[in-house]
């Protein structure tokens, strides 16, 4: 071979493993992991300029070239993605087209609705709320999760979750309810039984006690006062169950907001609403399970998260009085401090 020919084969071999380099295997990200979410429906071109602005990859075009000789062009997946440090472009793409998961710690307060959880899915992992609601409200998907009811509403367990990022609304539905009847005390709905209600009553007075309740020591005595209503065929007269229907809640209720007409409405109509109020934790789905064994009938809110109970409708009076006289003391104080600024 003429030495000529063959100095130029060595340049050429030079060049080409330089380029494939530069191409395919020279450091993009930097000395931090990054996370970069990728659109749906965006096109490579799109993705390389994103890429570029999160710090991800040095030059979109030579990004869109290894997509091109990897074939990966029209491959690569919508998601979020966790970039590793000194990512090359060729690790990128795998990442990109293989789609690997993208796992998020979610927590899903005590207490909260179905409503308020889709928001937080939605922010979290970016589920579409409106569909994680008709998913909730789906009775073929309730009873196929062995629900015993024709919505998800009390079932939705609350904890911390880590999920996927996108994850479909069937599948985060499925993990919440599986974590409910794992939490599920044993025996309950045996106990219930013994009570002389359903499973699902339970969930649905679980979940009033769990919107009355700051103190946990309480539980079990709000428990009681509810219980005993029942027995004695006494409106129940629940306040978080008026925050469930009202659309601007929850706020301070007003005189009108008694008198709305729906079965949610405790002050009008007697015995348990249609179902739970919000999904309530282990605490107050035990504290339902096995009430205090106390008098009371009554209960006012003190103004520090405690009640003051009342076996008498003369008491509860007294304990209201006293706590509006609080209550006006607050709002007085309120007024000054405006004032004074």
């Amino acid at each position: 071979m003429r030495p000529w020919l063959t100095s130029g084969l060595v340049v050429l071999v030079v060049a080409v493993t330089i380029g494939g380099y530069s191409v395919f295997l020279a450091p993009q990200n930097g000395p931090q992991e990054k996370t970069v979410i990728i659109p749906r429906g965006v096109g490579i071109i799109h993705i390389a300029k994103l890429l570029q602005k999160e710090g991800i990859v040095k030059q979109p075009p030579t990004f869109r070239i290894a997509a091109r000789l990897l074939g990966y062009e029209k491959k690569l997946k919508a998601g979020k993605y966790l970039i590793p440090s000194q990512a090359n472009n060729f690790d990128i793409l795998k990442i990109l087209v293989q789609g690997r998961p993208f796992e998020e710690l979610v927590t899903i307060p005590e207490g909260v609705t179905a409503r308020r959880i889709a928001t937080i899915l939605s922010r979290k992992v970016n589920i579409d709320s409106t569909a994680f609601m008709t998913v909730v409200n789906d009775s073929a998907w309730a009873h196929q999760l062995g629900v015993p009811a024709n919505s998800l509403e009390g079932y939705l367990f609350p904890d911390t979750y880590r999920l996927f990022w996108g994850i479909a609304p069937k599948e985060v539905t499925r993990i919440m309810v599986r974590q409910f009847f794992a939490q599920l005390p044993d025996s309950a709905e045996q106990r219930a039984q013994e009570l002389g209600f359903t499973l699902h009553e339970i969930i649905t007075l679980a979940s009033i006690i769990e919107g009355e309740a700051v103190v946990d020591s309480e539980r079990t005595i709000i428990s009681a006062v509810y219980h005993n209503r029942l027995k004695r065929g006494i409106l129940l007269q629940a306040d978080p169950t008026i925050q469930y229907i009202i659309p601007d809640g929850p706020r301070r209720l007003l005189k009108r907001d008694l008198q709305i007409d729906s079965p949610y409405n405790t002050y009008k109509y007697r015995g348990l609403p249609p179902g739970p109020i919000n999904n309530p934790g282990r605490k107050s789905i035990v504290a339902a399970l096995y009430p205090a064994d106390v008098p009371y009938l009554y209960f006012v809110a003190r103004g520090d998260g405690s009640h003051i109970f009342s076996t008498t409708y003369a008491q509860h009076l007294r304990a209201k009085r006293a706590f509006d006289r609080i209550r006006r003391q607050v709002a007085r104080q309120k007024r000054l401090q405006r004032k004074g600024k």
